[in-house]
């Protein structure tokens, strides 16, 4: 596994006295040259910047933006701060990997990747921890007792010849320097800056060394961009900087107001992702899965229309391929084959206690008659970070077995009375003001039953394959 030299061409390390310069430039709306962008991520890489000037300069470029050319080099000098992932040549046009912005209950990674396995696809999937309000994959992937998200890029290349697919997360290795940013972004405001977004994301899936990425861009309530042209904004700079780097990048436009499926907490998210493996689940769950791999073996070549590539990942689901990929990744990443083949062939009621259970279950009723009208992501979500389901800073431990079930869908028609959700915590009892605030997650309305609209709104295709 060969490293690559951070600095890349035409750079130099950064000196004390010239750091403030570059700020000040940015500060003031100028463009940086691809030189100063580089020689400003060596020095973070190296920590001859410090982290107060780190500070300013995510500042400078939250309030002033990047233009294509500027991301994409800052893009690179990421990628290039640590080593390149190096596969066999003849993987070259079967590596694929989706990333998601971040929602409620989305477990769409634990079923896609072993799909797309199934489908022939090699997917070396760097994944995230959940921060703030948002599950992440890796923290429900570890509450699988013996599951390591932790592997070497020399394993992540013996995990995808043993099962096709990986879950993993950032190794020291890979991409350094975004983590140093993504640190000092989180506690500086700086998150929601669409340059920054951009270059971390793709800064990952750089190393990866893909053929075809998806992006799952969420808008909504409970998304990083509450509104649909927002995330648009961000998809096209994603498609774009994507076609620069020599990926070919489509972004997917999809709505996070309320939770994805119907459970939201780690092992309960793990059952549900299981479910859809055996061809049910939700089935919101389900079309976005067979949406985004659907896209995805259309982008690689691998299906000649996103209709027939959609058929293929449901028929990985239908038919058991998916569910024996999922089994073997299990396996390779540490789970003892006793309890793959359990959780893999078991019944949901065989299941119970095989994952991590809590010991307090607490139903909430409809207070009147009334069609579900609204189910807000965000409010469930906070309450099950209060409850533990989540932390507040990157290495707080969290409880994987903290979360709650829907008991009623979208357009639902319900009588007074009916139970709606089903919270598991570890007790004594759900306090009144978490009981109120659960309760305003739910709208009923006069209205008549409906079918709610899907997910997935938009896709954005790269250039090469507009028109």
């Amino acid at each position: 596994m060969a490293a690559t030299d951070p600095t890349g061409p035409g750079s130099s390390p950064p000196t004390p006295a010239s750091i403030p310069e570059l700020i000040r430039k940015k500060r003031d709306g100028d463009r940086l040259e691809d030189a100063e962008i580089r020689s400003f991520i060596q020095g973070v890489t190296q920590g001859t910047v410090q982290e107060a000037q780190i500070g300013a300069m995510l500042m400078a470029i939250r309030l002033r933006g990047m233009d294509l050319g500027e991301t994409e080099i800052l893009t690179r000098a990421l990628a290039e701060s640590g080593q390149q992932l190096q596969w066999p040549e003849a993987w070259r046009r079967l590596l694929v990997d989706k990333h998601s912005t971040g929602g409620v209950g989305d477990k769409v990674s634990l079923v896609l990747a072993p799909a797309l396995a199934a489908c022939g696809c090699k997917v070396p999937m760097i994944s995230g921890r959940g921060l703030g309000h948002t599950g992440g994959t890796l923290d429900k992937l570890e509450s699988i007792p013996g599951f390591s998200v932790v592997q070497s890029p020399e394993q992540m290349r013996e995990l995808l010849e043993h099962a096709g697919c990986c879950i993993v997360g950032q190794s020291q290795e890979l991409v350094p320097a975004d983590k140093i940013l993504y640190a000092i972004r989180d506690v500086t405001a700086t998150v929601d800056s669409l340059p920054l977004i951009t270059a971390s994301i793709l800064s990952k899936k750089a190393v990866e060394q893909l053929s075809t990425l998806v992006m799952d861009v969420k808008f909504g309530e409970a998304a990083i961009f509450p509104s649909q042209e927002k995330a648009r904004e961000l998809a096209h700079a994603l498609v774009g900087v994507g076609a620069r780097l020599g990926v070919r990048v489509a972004a997917a436009l999809t709505t996070m107001d309320s939770p994805l499926g119907r459970c939201v907490g780690h092992s309960l998210e793990v059952e549900e992702a299981l479910q859809c493996l055996e061809g049910g689940g939700p089935p919101d769950l389900r079309d976005l899965v067979t949406q985004l791999g659907g896209s995805l073996l259309w982008l690689n070549g691998q299906a000649p229309t996103l209709t027939q590539g959609k058929a293929q990942m449901g028929a990985t689901l239908d038919n058991g391929s998916a569910l024996g990929q999922f089994r073997a990744m299990l396996e390779a990443q540490g789970v003892a084959p006793k309890l793959a083949q359990a959780l893999c062939s078991g019944s949901p009621a065989q299941r119970q206690g095989l994952l991590p259970t809590a010991p307090t279950k607490d139903e909430l009723r409809t207070a009147s008659e009334g069609t579900v009208e609204k189910i807000q992501a965000l409010p469930l979500a906070q309450v099950l970070h209060e409850l533990g389901a989540g932390r507040n800073r990157a290495g707080e431990p969290l409880h994987h077995d903290v979360g709650l079930e829907l008991l009623v869908s979208l357009g639902q028609r319900v009588s007074a009375g009916t139970p709606w959700i089903r919270v598991h915590h570890r007790g004594p009892g759900l306090s009144p003001r978490h009981r109120q605030k659960l309760q305003e997650a739910l709208t009923l309305s006069r209205g008549e039953p409906f079918v709610p609209e899907p997910c997935f709104r938009e896709l954005i295709l790269p250039p090469s394959m507009r028109g």
